[in-house]
């Protein structure tokens, strides 16, 4: 059984012949931390924007190294919407955005291009074209279909606020001018639907919406203020995505408890992370119950940064007796390998999937 065949098997509620093994994430520092354990030819560490196009080339490459190494079944990318320097640490999107740069994987938003009914009016979203997807489509050439390549097409939520430029305000909005408000995420769903469009035409096999909209003591606003504005457009996605027989993931950090049945109503075919700080995995399958896959939840907010491997052992061990039985489930971080990750921990958790994720799970 290929990579891809056991990912898209638990993806549909299935049971393969183990726990697949996915990751949301890998930033530049970590996959050289990880590749390093396996080899002392990796490249030195740059931010990606700071990269030309060979040390861009050099990077993903060593990212397929380190999928190869872990055995994963899967693994995910971004979209390339291109960043453009345009100061002493500031880089600016094709959607007009611009970020900070940061170590972490999560460049901030600092600067909008929608804020009023008259730029909104006047914006002109970019042209998707095949150019944001040249990563993935080298990542299926590499792999041969052999491994499940999950692309991250720009989520409207997330799109919506960084569009402004600042989350408090866009979550005001709501309030303030939900006329606006829906007209901005009018256009961040049609660039995501654009971008899942032309995916498809690229051979783009699954797609994650990546906009996180809880804390770890909920939502970030009310449940029926998600289903007036965001879970039309999140429908919307997964309609443009199904349309294209493609499966697609919802992630969200924090505690979604309150947002599942929603998710599930859109259509989502799958849930990550289930963050153990504040969601149970066992509980939230018993929720989903077999209607999507479920996808996490390793911690790595405690656990992978300051943990033993014999404790990640243990974890993955715990998790997989959970949330493994009956199929519909896929092994990965709770939310990403982060700079703060140790590498041999990533290590070790992928190692005891392997290790313990064979079905019938008897751990």
């Amino acid at each position: 059984m290929t990579g891809k065949e056991r990912f898209d098997i638990a993806l549909k509620g299935g049971q393969p012949d183990r726990v697949p093994l996915w990751e949301l994430a890998f930033i530049e520092s970590s996959i050289i931390g990880i590749a390093k354990q396996f080899t002392e030819d990796a490249p030195a560490f740059k931010l990606i924007h700071e990269m030309n196009p060979t040390e861009m080339l050099a990077l993903l490459s060593t990212l397929f190294f380190v999928v190869e190494k872990l055995d994963l079944d899967g693994f995910t990318l971004p979209v390339q919407a291109g960043n453009e320097v345009v100061g002493e640490n500031r880089v600016r999107d094709k959607l007009g955005i611009v970020y900070i740069p940061s170590d972490n994987g999560l460049a901030l938003p600092v600067q909008g291009v929608i804020t009023t009914p008259e730029e909104l009016k006047n914006y002109k979203k970019p042209t998707v074209d095949e150019t944001w997807f040249m990563a993935a489509k080298f990542a299926h050439m590499h792999f041969k279909g052999e491994r499940a390549v999950v692309v991250m097409p720009p989520d409207p939520w997330k799109t919506y606020w960084a569009l402004m430029g600042d989350m408090t305000r866009a979550l005001m909005l709501f309030y303030d001018d939900p006329d606006l408000a829906h007209g901005i995420l009018g256009v961040a769903t049609d660039i995501c639907i654009d971008a899942i469009n032309v995916g498809a035409k690229c051979g783009i096999e699954h797609f994650c919406l990546t906009g996180d909209l809880a804390m770890n003591t909920g939502p970030m606003m009310s449940p029926d203020t998600f289903r007036t504005f965001i879970k039309p457009c999140y429908a919307k996605a997964v309609h443009a995505s199904h349309a294209h027989g493609i499966p697609i993931i919802k992630h969200s950090c924090g505690d979604t408890v309150r947002l599942l049945e929603d998710f599930l109503e859109c259509g989502f075919n799958g849930v990550h992370p289930i963050q153990p700080q504040c969601m149970d995995i066992a509980e939230a399958k018993k929720i989903i119950n077999g209607r999507a896959a479920v996808l996490g939840n390793i911690d790595c907010i405690d656990l992978l940064p300051s943990g033993s491997v014999e404790d990640v052992d243990r974890v993955v061990r715990e998790t997989i007796a959970k949330a493994a039985p009956g199929g519909g489930f896929i092994l990965a971080s709770a939310n990403s390998i982060h700079k703060d990750v140790k590498p041999e921990n990533a290590v070790a958790m992928f190692a005891a999937g392997r290790k313990y994720g064979a079905y019938p799970i008897s751990v």
